[in-house]
């Protein structure tokens, strides 16, 4: 069975689709209705719920983007795919406008195959794909989050360095591993490198590898995580632990796109996208000389910021039942749910840890609860647990939540009903989040 069919969802082909790609997806098992533009008398399909988009921009470009605004309209949080050609406008604002918010963009040229595979892809909540085995850290409804996935979509295909900076445990890595899954570089390898991990002597030949004999010990010759990972991406966590000698090699490479071994002077092209991360100020790094500005400037082309989860208001209890449910599978324990008063307490705590932490905890809860409900004492958490400060997490919140407000407004044009889509809200909620933080939309703009 398609995951067509086994997941009920449809596709809503925007265009004229050929017979071979019409059938072709009814014979791979998708439910597929066609919204022409050309037809004005033509009404929606009704798709439910579940509805897939495919936008045909090869021909009548304008006419396919107006029809998918009405069917986001309809659908807030619609995935959808673009199937581009050379007669699709490369300069026409109100198509490149949409292009990033693609799930994926496909050449229409290409064999029906490709896109049956892109919307296999495609998960059911919007939200990026992550390794089946770990529970997301992306699992919530928060402005914050909704503001996190945006992001990731966006600069998911865009072929630029980019920097994730965020507090310890907020799922950095997650992230990187999102972006990897959304690219074009999904099939070709992903190297996660732990840049404080990596012993001083060694971290050359980590990255880069070396050449046999080239130092004592070096027996044979080693290929570094870059050349291994050549067409796809090179994570670098804590980057600020990156000895000076490795961050010039590493701006070669962003600079050049090669490395050299060592004890080689022959120069290598690799060709793959660096993703990088940090807990700590880079700013204040390259302030004290331990971190090198041109470094810096190279890698700060795209940021994602991580909000720590005192900024998510609302998921905290979301992300504690995902990760009981996740431990439950794999060890069966009596645990369940949360008690009220777990629930309160979880809400309460400002979580320094962030994600991670709570994980922890959970996980550690479940294993001594002796009921179906954990308490607040099997997490660990009561009223005088060290970092609890409900004055102080409030008003995180509350800037939290004026930030992604303001973010999205910007990333939308101040376009209300865009927003709303965006941030999976109604209009009128985007009001009224307006006139809380006291945001005039006319200053704004």
């Amino acid at each position: 069975m398609s995951r067509g069919e086994s997941t009920g969802r449809c596709v809503v082909w925007v265009g004229r689709p050929s017979v071979e790609e019409h059938f072709g997806l009814i014979r791979a098992g998708w439910r597929t209705l066609v919204a022409d533009p050309a037809r004005l008398d033509t009404s929606l399909p009704e798709c439910g719920d579940t509805a897939i988009a495919v936008v045909d921009l090869r021909a009548s470009a304008q006419a396919a983007v107006r029809v998918l605004q009405e069917l986001r309209d309809s659908h807030p949080g619609l995935a959808w795919i673009g199937l581009t050609g050379h007669r699709t406008p490369a300069n026409d604002p109100s198509i490149q406008h949409v292009l990033p918010q693609a799930f994926e963009l496909i050449d229409g040229a290409s064999s029906l195959q490709a896109l049956r595979q892109a919307l296999q892809r495609v998960p059911a909540d919007g939200i990026p794909v992550l390794d089946d085995d770990q529970p997301s850290v992306m699992t919530g409804n928060s402005p914050a989050i909704r503001a996190l996935s945006q992001n990731i979509r966006k600069f998911a295909p865009v072929e630029l360095p980019l920097l994730i900076t965020g507090e310890t445990g907020t799922g950095k890595e997650m992230a990187a591993r999102a972006l990897h899954q959304l690219s074009g570089r999904r099939d070709r390898p992903f190297a996660a490198i732990n840049c404080g991990a990596l012993p001083a002597n060694l971290v050359q030949s980590e990255l880069f590898g070396h050449e046999r004999g080239s130092f004592t010990g070096a027996t044979s010759r080693r290929i570094g995580h870059f050349e291994s990972a050549d067409g796809g991406t090179v994570f670098l966590d804590e980057i600020g632990d990156l000895p000076l000698d490795a961050q010039t090699n590493l701006l070669r490479v962003l600079q050049e796109g090669t490395i050299e071994r060592i004890g080689s002077c022959q120069s290598i092209k690799v060709n793959v996208r660096v993703l990088a991360a940090t807990h700590v100020d880079l700013e204040k790094a390259v302030a004290q000389g331990r971190f090198r500005e041109d470094l810096f400037y190279r890698l700060n082309v795209l940021r994602l910021r991580m909000p720590p989860l005192r900024e998510r208001n609302g998921d905290i209890e979301l992300l504690a039942q995902y990760f009981l449910d996740a431990f439950r599978e794999s060890y069966g324990t009596r645990a369940r749910a949360f008690s009220t008063a777990a629930r309160k307490a979880m809400n309460a705590f400002a979580w320094p840890g962030n994600v991670r932490e709570l994980m922890n905890r959970v996980q550690r809860a479940a294993v001594i609860a002796d009921d179906a409900l954990i308490t607040p004492d099997d997490l660990e958490l009561n009223a005088d647990v060290p970092g609890l400060d409900r004055d102080s997490l409030g008003s995180a919140r509350t800037s939290a939540e004026r930030e992604a407000i303001v973010d999205c407004l910007r990333a939308s044009a101040f376009n209300i009903s865009e927003c709303a889509r965006r941030l999976r809200v109604s209009r009128v909620t985007v009001y009224r989040l307006c006139k809380k933080h006291q945001l005039a939309l006319d200053q704004l703009r």
